[in-house]
């Protein structure tokens, strides 16, 4: 007994002198991070260490690496603090505070947030009774086809030589009159070979003169690599893997004629049907990994007993959502798999509400924004009708009348649809959304149901997108991107749900509405028309050339209208 105490002691003894020579892992990580950001060199670091490790020796207690830095003359306090700040997210003002303390206060909080780690329990009872069969099993499996793996690959290597004897003696008078066809001719069915992938045939000077791949003929050998290489006889050969993850065994022999070399002689023989071998023969242990496998089933199905009652609460949930009941919701805390079924179930049946009050309600609605406020509060009075300040862009196709009547329909609605996702997709990037088509013209509208209090300008700057993105879209032989007209709108309008109990449409009404119609009707193909409100309020913002007061259709009184020539970039 005391001669084991004794040998405690001393393996004790030697722990301590070995921590007392070697920095810290802390010290020599810090060190890194001081190297990585060009304070100190990699010389400089390991003569701190020598250092740092020389005064723990003397001292026999800790001594900090940056403080030894600093007295070496490498690296100023001041500027390893801010590293030390920087690195470690910290507020540390001197190198004698404590730096260990902190970092792992703030290593524990962070697992502490970490969510718990969900293993189930049949898992847990499956994994136990198996692993020791399994383990078991692996280690003689291992050591038994690591042997037939390596005969096999000894094998191989013996069918390569055979196939590379017989390349290596015909070569000999073609190469050496440099009969490149006849080269060739000898290797061209080396691939008809089970398990050669290619042969090369190369000249003194590395020139490839015959290959299996024809077009690597007449260009300069370059050798995968020789690491490894060993040598049988007069064939020296190394294994090594392709791109593509292919192993490969190549084969070399030197082309000799009367004592002079005339080149070289490369095999690949292909080595990866012995993985096939060995996976033929892991059958056996899956074999017995299987019964380790139902062992473990029956486990398990013992502790689904236990599960009962929650399935059975999950199939109730599921008639009721069969009976239309979308808010029905499963009360199950579980840290398992029911638990999250039971969650992704809640989830299901909210998206399945969501998606009846958005049937009820609207049909389908164009934007992201305007969906999200109408599921946020979908009883709100907007739905009903109000009123708010509004920017209404409307863009229509001149001669498009015309143009459909001598086109075919097919090519009609494809430029058609072209021209109208462009101009959506516009409306959409700017925060506002598609109101309706009206046959080849869309009604834009920026400021409800989203307010923006930018809204004239953004409608001002979609239509400048708009028009550039038609110019440039038109190139490919859709002239009907060349010929939309814009006019731009701005005033009070109502928006709300019209329509009546069998058909809703949120839509929005008013007399600014019907001006900008009017107003597209001045505009020509590539123009933006703006009214005099829409110009005011940008008056710093945009170029315009004042056009001729117009009356428009359906008004005594006639009106100032603009063409908006140009915008100011966003700075």
């Amino acid at each position: 007994m005391k001669t084991f105490i004794d040998y405690l002691k001393n393996i004790l003894f030697r722990i301590k002198e070995a921590l007392l020579k070697s920095p810290n892992v802390y010290d020599f990580s810090f060190g890194q991070v001081l190297k990585r950001r060009g304070v100190i060199t990699d010389d400089q670091l390991q003569s701190a260490l020598k250092e740092q490790r020389d005064k723990i020796s003397k001292l026999g207690k800790a001594v900090r690496l940056g403080k030894v830095i600093v007295e070496l003359g490498y690296a100023s306090e001041d500027k390893i603090l801010e590293v030390i700040n920087k690195q470690y997210s910290l507020s540390v003002k001197s190198l004698d505070e404590d730096i260990k303390g902190p970092l792992k206060e703030r290593r524990e909080n962070f697992l502490k947030e970490l969510p718990s780690t969900r293993v189930p329990i049949w898992f847990q009872l499956s994994v136990s009774v198996t692993a020791f069969i399994i383990l078991t099993i692996f280690i003689f499996s291992y050591i038994n086809l690591t042997r037939q793996k390596e005969q096999l690959y000894q094998q191989t290597v013996k069918i390569g030589m055979v196939s590379l004897n017989y390349f290596s003696s015909t070569a000999r008078i073609p190469l050496l009159d440099d009969d490149i066809l006849q080269l060739n001719s000898l290797i061209k069915d080396a691939k008809a070979v089970k398990g050669i992938l290619y042969a090369i045939i190369v000249d003194v000077d590395d020139k490839i003169k015959a290959h299996t791949d024809h077009m690597k003929i007449g260009m300069p050998y370059k050798e995968y690599g020789n690491t490894g290489k060993r040598v049988k006889e007069d064939i020296a050969y190394f294994d090594y893997f392709t791109l593509s993850g292919e192993h490969i065994v190549d084969l070399v022999q030197p082309v000799i004629f009367k004592d002079n070399k005339l080149g070289e002689v490369h095999v690949g023989v292909s080595i990866d049907f012995i993985e096939q071998l060995v996976q033929e023969n892991k059958k056996s242990i899956i074999t017995m990994t299987l019964i380790s496998f139902i062992i473990g089933v029956l486990v398990s199905l013992f502790l689904g007993l236990r599960f009962s009652m929650p399935v059975s609460k999950l199939v109730m949930a599921t008639e009721k959502i069969i009976e239309g009941d979308y808010e029905y919701r499963v009360r199950l805390k579980r840290n398992d798999e029911l638990g999250t079924l039971a969650s992704a179930f809640n989830k299901m049946s909210k998206e399945l509400n969501k998606k009846a009050i958005m049937q009820d309600s609207f049909g389908k609605y164009i934007g992201s924004d305007v969906l999200e406020m109408i599921m946020a509060n979908p009883q709100n009075l907007w739905l009903k009708g109000f009123r708010n300040e509004a920017t209404i862009i409307f863009t229509d196709i001149r001669g498009f009348t015309s143009y459909s009547e001598v086109n075919e329909p097919e090519e009609v609605v494809e430029r058609l649809n072209e021209y109208l996702g462009i101009a959506t997709q516009v409306i959409l990037d700017y925060g506002g959304y598609v109101d309706k088509f009206i046959g080849d013209a869309v009604l834009g509208v920026f400021g409800v149901p989203v307010y923006h209090e930018d809204h004239v300008e953004r409608a001002v700057r979609a239509a400048f997108d708009m028009q550039s993105a038609f110019q440039k879209a038109g190139k490919n032989g859709n002239r009907l991107l060349s010929s939309v007209g814009i006019a731009i709108n701005t005033g009070v309008v109502v928006s709300g749900n019209i329509g009546s109990q069998f058909k809703m449409e949120y839509t929005i009404i008013g007399d600014s509405v019907n001006i900008t119609s009017r107003l597209n009707e001045l505009a020509g193909p590539g123009e933006i028309i703006i009214s005099k409100k829409v110009c005011d309020l940008l008056k710093d913002t945009i170029t315009v050339e004042v056009l001729p007061s117009q009356k428009l259709r359906g008004r005594s009184e006639e009106i100032e209208v603009f063409k908006a020539l140009s915008i100011k970039d966003i700075n």
